[in-house]
């Protein structure tokens, strides 16, 4: 039960022991809580480690619990820092990733300087790709935005993953909410989750990103403008970074195989919040839709249905009764 504050259930169960009656030794605790004398004196070093159990002043030499109340908000204020200084790591380590890559902009073309590559042309990029997999020996990630693929990019990736997936490379991936409504790419991502591999999709991602063996890391030099290529960089700050911004993707989409949750009256979509942000934010519906890789036509569909869900006239009264719903 509280495992998503950071007890096990074993440590749990030691807790929950000493609350019912801290008196009596190891053997007795172990006893109550249906535990080896080992697991029992590791959920004790546990609890005094989270500062659940302190020393008792009745009986020197013993530990006392902490009151619930008391010990379960000392968790979540832990959780909370330790969010924060998360957080905080991330963005110091995307913007320190944002200006290696602008520096790596001007390097000549398909040159390594420093362990980064600057990649010009489809054939450059496509070559890379082949290297890299080709020496893949643990583990493969992936965030793909833009919703659908090209047909001919996935079959040309095709014999890449599978040869991959046969000599044991884990492999994820993270599509577009919007990948799942075009045949093609759906298709090939269901044929990679039948492979071994594992896909999820989320409405709004970041630029592409293929990290290899946690080693190497491709993105591209401007999101906005493919022409300028891709930059290939070995650099374990960069890559360490880029790692932690897929692990932080990959744990808020949804698998593939999951339905994603349906709109109520009550609530929008994913896909709908996703969409009232960014149009909050100040961007035009086409932007908005490169962001979510949907169409012109879609993002209008969607805005005229949400407008009529809240009852609005206008786009202004739609995002303030949003946000009075609490949507923004």
């Amino acid at each position: 039960m509280l495992q998503a504050l950071g007890l096990g259930p074993d440590v749990e169960a030691v807790y929950r022991a000493m609350l019912a009656d801290p008196s009596g030794g190891i053997a007795e605790l172990g006893l109550r809580a249906g535990l080896t004398e080992s697991q029992v004196r590791d959920g004790l070093d546990r609890l005094v480690d989270l500062d659940l159990l302190r020393p008792s002043r009745e009986s020197p030499g013993s530990l006392r619990a902490v009151s619930p109340d008391l010990g379960l908000e000392l968790l979540l204020r832990r959780q909370e820092d330790e969010l924060a200084r998360r957080q905080e790591e991330l963005a110091r380590s995307k913007a320190a990733a944002a200006r290696v890559v602008s520096e790596f902009a001007e390097l000549r073309p398909n040159t390594e300087v420093d362990g980064a590559e600057r990649l010009v042309g489809m054939d450059a990029i496509q070559s890379r790709l082949e290297d890299l997999t080709h020496s893949l020996t643990r583990e493969f990630t992936a965030i793909l935005p833009g919703g659908a693929l090209s047909e001919a990019s996935l079959e040309a990736s095709r014999p890449l993953d599978r040869r991959a997936l046969a000599r044991g490379v884990e492999m994820r991936s993270v599509y577009q909410d919007s990948a799942r409504n075009d045949p093609t790419t759906l298709s090939y991502a269901r044929w990679l989750t039948e492979e071994g591999g594992q896909v999820r999709t989320s409405p709004l991602l970041p630029p592409r990103l293929l990290i290899f063996d946690r080693t190497v890391a491709l993105v591209p030099i401007d999101p906005a403008n493919s022409r300028l290529g891709a930059l290939c960089t070995r650099s374990p700050g960069i890559v360490a970074s880029l790692l932690t911004l897929f692990e932080q993707t990959w744990n808020s989409a949804v698998p593939l195989g999951a339905d994603r949750p349906r709109a109520t009256d009550s609530k929008p979509s994913s896909g709908e919040l996703e969409l009232l942000r960014l149009l909050a934010s100040g961007m035009t519906d086409e932007a908005a839709g490169k962001r979510l890789g949907v169409s012109l036509r879609t993002v209008r569909r969607q805005m005229s249905a949400l407008m009529e869900r809240l009852n609005a006239s206008s786009r202004f009264e739609a995002g303030l009764k949003a946000a009075q719903q609490g949507w923004l």
